[in-house]
């Protein structure tokens, strides 16, 4: 499929139907730098100020040294560093579930980047759909995977 082809279809430049990927296949994504402003706007959106976010003095004392991102924001950060990679624009039908482990805290002026690795994939009863088990982790600038898991989306086969 050419690239004006996708275009047209609606599927991204670099993205890959369900029979292109193969297990053990793995990106990096862009980088991202955390900001004090990633912790306040994901405050304000879901209502959580819980001071190891919000208050400096209080999360001195605490066994991070300072605030912290948000879990759930690291989380929401990895999807959008990831669909920069542009693999399933297009092509990918729902995301279906995951696990997701929070290995270590995300501070202000942490670099961090997503691995995203196939780890399984298997066809369905539903000709042209495939289910892929993608292994995600969330990496900081020292290498730390801070937070990982498995994500299952559902894609399109190729078209014929």
């Amino acid at each position: 499929m050419t690239a004006a082809v996708k275009q047209e279809a609606g599927i991204g430049q670099n993205a890959l139907y369900f029979d292109e990927l193969y297990e053990g296949q793995e990106w990096n994504s862009p980088r991202r730098t955390i900001t004090e402003a990633d912790i306040v706007m994901f405050a304000a959106l879901t209502g959580d100020h819980n001071p190891v976010h919000t208050d400096e003095e209080f999360a001195k004392n605490t066994v991070f040294g300072g605030r912290i991102l948000h879990g759930p924001a690291g989380f929401a950060i990895a999807t959008g560093l990831e669909s920069r990679l542009g693999i399933k624009e297009g092509t990918a039908i729902a995301f279906l579930g995951m696990t997701w482990d929070l290995r270590g805290p995300i501070k202000i002026g942490d670099t961090i980047h997503v691995n995203q690795k196939v780890g399984s994939k298997r066809e369905t009863k539903k000709p042209g759909v495939g289910i892929v088990n993608f292994q995600v982790a969330l990496v900081n600038q020292r290498g730390e995977s801070v937070q990982e898991g498995e994500w299952k989306v559902m894609m399109h086969c190729k078209p014929e």
